[in-house]
């Protein structure tokens, strides 16, 4: 058998980020032929990736790239299991790589995303599976967002965790960073009033009703008090009804008119948003795993 050096390790290790251990027995395996050694470890990778597949992953980061014509740009989300490795510089790079190539591949989709080819010829799946081996934790390719602008592009990223990409005719480029960053702050779902979800009005409008005729209100001024309620939630959850962030005296409608400017449409991604985390009960656990451990000493497992 080869002799296996602490140097052939070290280099190993550079070049896959894995644990010395690791390297090691990937080099005893491949007889210390060291891009056999690499291709073993790039090869299990896949099989580490499957077996924690099925972890929550709810944390991760947020990247977005613009073409250099204004035009054209994405949102990603990555997700990973622990906000310790969504602030991994490698779990960034790739998070902000897969946002670059969506752009200038044009790609709307997830599937497609994650069998195109980074600039590194590698697919954007074969990279996910590596930083899965190397980190320790399941991560997913969970969404894209391609916008093609109307008039120019302008966004805004709050940390890795919030990111917005906004279509914006006119006015200037500090104010489409000001409407991203407005956006991120106060989360509309829609631009305008018409174009809410009629499902969501109905809802409000039901829920306002119910509350009137609760509090005793009388019957000939209940339709005047949801209208006046549903009014005031359009206003809330839509980007020209709501006050501007920097200046709570006027609305971001006005605020676009003062300057010439429309919004066309926009795209915001919060981190997580929607997926359910798991609650993990400590104590139970750890009761759990001493129960387990004392049934393996009763009934010891013979090969």
């Amino acid at each position: 058998m080869a002799e296996i050096t602490a140097g052939m390790v070290k280099e190993l290790r550079n070049r896959t980020g894995l644990g010395m251990m690791e390297c090691k027995k990937a080099l005893e395996e491949a007889a210390g032929d060291l891009k056999k050694a690499e291709d073993l470890l790039r090869i299990k990778s896949g099989a580490k990736a499957s077996k924690i597949a099925g972890r929550v992953a709810a944390e991760g980061a947020i990247a977005a790239f613009v073409a250099d014509d204004g035009k054209t740009g994405a949102l990603v989300e990555v997700n990973c299991e622990t906000d310790f490795v969504a602030k991994d510089s490698g779990f960034a790079g790739f998070v902000a790589a897969v946002a670059r190539t969506a752009v200038n591949q044009r790609i709307e989709s997830v599937e497609r995303l994650a069998r195109a080819n980074l600039p590194s010829g590698e697919t954007v799946e074969a990279a996910r599976q590596a930083l899965v081996m190397k980190l320790g934790e399941n991560m997913s390719l969970r969404r894209v967002a391609l916008q093609q602008a109307r008039g120019r592009l302008g966004h805004y990223l709050h940390g890795n965790r919030i990111g917005v990409m906004v279509d914006f005719t006119g006015g200037d480029d500090t104010l489409g960073k000001d409407i991203a960053m407005h956006i991120a702050a106060s989360k509309p779902i829609a631009v305008s009033r018409t174009e809410v979800p009629a499902d969501l009005i109905a809802r409000e409008r039901e829920i306002a009703r119910a509350r009137a005729l609760e509090s005793g209100k009388p019957a000939n001024i209940v339709d005047k008090i949801v209208e006046g309620s549903v009014q005031k939630y359009l206003a809330e959850v839509t980007l020209l009804g709501q006050a501007f962030v920097k200046d709570d005296k006027i609305s971001v409608e006005k605020l676009l008119a003062s300057k010439g400017a429309t919004v066309n449409g926009f795209s915001l991604f919060v981190v997580g948003e929607g997926i359910e985390k798991r609650q993990t009960d400590f104590a139970a656990e750890v009761a759990a795993q001493a129960s387990q451990a004392k049934k393996d000493e009763k009934h010891p497992q013979t090969n």
